[in-house]
């Protein structure tokens, strides 16, 4: 497994934010220079269910949070480093007790 991204290159950014949860969680979308687009972010502490329109990969950049995945799946934790998916047209919980969780979302569809 590669390790999770700490700099991304030739990007375009969206300046306005993708503002969630009343400010609990925030990204920037990216446009990357290959068409793909992903965001990067922050999560707050608190409990928060998302919507998936395409399959998404998520990377924990830093912190920790727990994510179950819509469906009969049991809830994992997920530190710095880690990563899951979420399939297309699903949705997932993603807990976070303290501190901030940062990541990077793929959109893979």
């Amino acid at each position: 497994m590669q390790p999770v991204a700490t700099q991304l290159s030739g990007v375009t950014a969206h300046t306005k934010a993708n503002v969630y949860f009343d400010g609990n969680v925030v990204s920037h979308t990216l446009l990357m220079p290959d068409g793909g687009r992903k965001t990067l972010g922050l999560i707050r502490p608190g409990s928060y269910h998302f919507k998936t329109d395409a399959a998404e990969l998520m990377e924990i950049v830093d912190g920790s949070c727990r994510v179950t995945v819509d469906g009969p799946a049991a809830a994992a934790a997920h530190g710095a480093g880690s990563r899951f998916e979420v399939p297309a047209k699903s949705g997932f919980r993603i807990e976070v007790d303290k501190g901030l969780c940062q990541y990077i979302c793929s959109f893979l569809g």
